[in-house]
């Protein structure tokens, strides 16, 4: 699925489910959605990594683009230029903040039935390293 916030997740993947079940001689599905992560260990890195990677001007090359999406999208949501900045409305799903906090938004996304987390960063080995290290052990840690 694309970037979207829990609430609305769980809702889509609940309904998937129950379509699912009038089908029982299939397997179960697997949900997964598309997360933009920004790990920092304060709010006001957080913040201000996300104005980093939110800073679209109407210069920049890519807003031509944004504007013909717009026009031709049929989305059930309105996408803000933010939300463009990062693909597939990435940072909607909300894993973002400190380690601890985005460990809790993982936990919290498994237990709507999530199995899947295609992540995006900037820049991206750095980021994967950061995560990996400071949030992968305090996801397992909750599991236990």
């Amino acid at each position: 699925m694309h970037g979207d916030p829990p609430e609305a997740l769980a809702i889509k993947v609940e309904d998937m489910r129950t379509r699912r079940a009038k089908h029982p001689e299939l397997p179960p599905l697997r949900f997964g959605v598309a997360a933009y992560s920004v790990v920092r260990n304060t709010d006001a890195e957080v913040k201000k990594e996300i104005a980093r990677i939110t800073d679209v001007r109407a210069s920049a090359r890519g807003y031509a683009s944004y504007q013909e999406f717009i026009k031709g999208s049929q989305l059930e949501t309105k996408v803000s230029l933010e939300d463009y900045s990062v693909s597939n409305r990435g940072l909607r799903t909300g894993v973002v903040g400190t380690p601890e906090q985005v460990a809790e938004q993982i936990r919290g996304l498994e237990r709507i039935g999530i199995d899947l987390l295609l992540l995006q960063c900037s820049p991206q080995r750095e980021e994967m390293q950061r995560f990996s290290a400071e949030v992968f052990p305090l996801v397992k840690d909750l599991r236990t």
